[in-house]
């Protein structure tokens, strides 16, 4: 499977870095640099989520690195977050999905690692730091502590209480409840994460700080701003690859899709998918506001600035309409696009960079050592900053989901039940209790994924990337049964991991 990079490498690549900055021993630690992260929701790159953003193409990826291979380690928006913020698998911090009794933002999750996740320390190493948008799915409910509940590292808070929305929400604005109607001019979602991120920096920044903007686009309902709304109106979903193709040979979730698919979930999900470019216009010009309020402010060239999703999406892939939660390339790479001081214009890199590791690559920036911590990814700050060249990163990941639901109903699909999601237009249903999987992805030396699901059936799905690569053949009854028992042997141990173990 390949020879990953051991921490230590990285630690030295990293301390290198530090000196090239000015951090030798004896000569002070060096000044941390300001970050700013830029995190959409449900934006895909298989299936043309990247086009509506011309200016963060250029204002950010052509300024800087491209990470084609990014990759979220669980395609749901809670539980993505929630490693993303923690730097943790989903098995070490618990979020299971969305829901309250999933751990989402949850008494235990503000507890157990609210405490560990990357603003906490942050603060502590004297930054100041700044947040707007969606964080958690079940954020702001009464059972999770309410508007009241500011998490752990943040100086300033504005939080959208439950999921993405345009208009009609509430935010907690530092603890304080902050109603939203909707005027376009005052209360549209993106625009005023904007606005608000300008003040920020404008107003009340000092170096260093942290900045998440986390808009709602490209999430249902896919509400565009006024001047968008008629934007790609002729754009159609891409009938490429696994588009309306039947998974004959996939887990029971895919296989009781319609296929081909009704008309009217074709005409469902190409309006979906327009709405969502629609959507996107607002954060491309997010983007660009903010890269310019900081060169105005001088601070650009000393400010990291990433831009990335929580999860994939698919629309008509393998007959599922719309939605995320499923294994498959669409669902589980995402964007990475980073610029910042050391990094050169119009760079590629090709390694497997995950959402577990910005957490690091951010305590990376600011001085502290990623190995103290009970993160387990990595930080990929030595990719940034050194010339291209072939590495010993990570060769293979864990991708891991549960579903929702219960076996005694979820069966019944496509009658909608509790657990259910995307129950629509046409009642396909994208997730229940047997969409519970764990996955090996390994890109080096060969580019494969397999995985394991927790259903009745122990089904097992195992695909050739390299010459499948929209993952339309399951050869799982066709290899050699010595490399099953090589990945799930692997696929145990990945599941098992934690901290440092995860990262080799």
């Amino acid at each position: 499977m390949g020879h990953p990079a051991s921490w230590a490498a990285l630690l030295v690549l990293s301390t290198a870095w530090q000196l090239v900055l000015g951090g030798a021993a004896g000569g002070g630690r060096r000044s941390p640099h300001n970050i700013v992260l830029i995190l959409t929701d449900d934006q895909d790159t298989e299936i043309g989520g990247m086009t509506p953003m011309k200016k963060t193409q250029a204002l950010i990826g052509q300024a800087g690195v491209s990470f084609p291979n990014a990759f979220t380690v669980t395609p749901l928006c809670c539980p993505s977050r929630s490693s993303l913020l923690s730097g943790r698998y989903p098995h070490n911090h618990l979020v299971r999905n969305n829901s309250l009794e999933g751990n989402c933002s949850s008494p235990a999750w503000q507890k157990n690692q609210e405490p560990l996740a990357f603003p906490s320390y942050l603060q502590r190493q004297g930054y100041q730091t700044f947040y707007a948008g969606k964080y958690l799915n079940q954020y702001g409910q009464p059972a999770a502590g309410g508007v009241q509940h500011v998490p752990l590292g943040w100086s300033y808070w504005n939080g959208l209480v439950g999921n993405s929305r345009y208009y009609n929400y509430t935010l907690s604005a530092n603890g304080r409840e902050e109603r939203h109607g909707q005027r376009y001019q005052d209360d549209y979602l993106t625009d005023l994460i904007t606005n608000r991120s300008l003040e920020f920096l404008q107003k009340w920044s000092h170096p260093p700080f942290l900045m998440v903007l986390a808009p709602p686009a490209s999430h249902s309902p896919w509400t565009a701003a006024p001047g968008y709304a008629t934007a790609y109106n002729t754009t159609k979903a891409p009938r490429n690859g696994s588009f309306n193709v039947h998974g004959k040979d996939k887990h029971w979730l895919v296989r009781q899709a319609r296929s081909p698919m009704a008309n009217t979930s074709i005409e469902f999900l190409d309006k979906a998918y327009r709405e969502r470019w629609q959507t996107l216009l607002s954060v491309d010009d997010l983007v660009e506001r903010v890269v310019g309020r900081l060169k105005a402010l001088d601070l650009l060239a000393s400010t990291y600035v990433f831009y990335t999703s929580d999860n994939g999406y698919h629309a008509g892939q393998f007959s599922l309409p719309i939605d995320k939660r499923q294994l498959y390339e669409f669902d589980i790479r995402v964007p990475l696009l980073v610029r910042g001081p050391g990094i050169k214009a119009n760079q590629t890199r090709l390694e497997p960079i995950l959402n577990i590791d910005l957490g690091p690559t951010f305590l990376d920036i600011a001085g502290l050592n990623v190995s103290q911590t009970a993160m387990d990814g990595q930080s990929f700050l030595p990719l940034l900053v050194t010339p291209a060249q072939p590495s010993t990163w990570r060769a293979d990941f864990l991708v891991q989901y549960t579903g929702e639901g219960h076996p005694d109903r979820d069966p019944a699909c496509p009658a909608l039940g509790p657990g259910v999601s995307q129950c629509f237009p046409d009642c396909v249903c994208e997730d229940a209790f047997n969409n519970t999987y764990a996955c090996v992805r390994a890109l080096h030396p060969h580019s494969l994924q397999y995985c394991e699901f927790a259903d009745r059936q122990a089904f097992v799905e195992l695909y050739n990337l390299t010459a499948d690569p929209h993952q339309l053949h399951n050869v799982a009854r066709s290899v050699d049964p010595t490399l099953l028992e090589a990945l799930n042997q692997r696929l145990i141990k990945l599941q098992a991991c934690e901290g440092p173990s995860c990262r080799g």
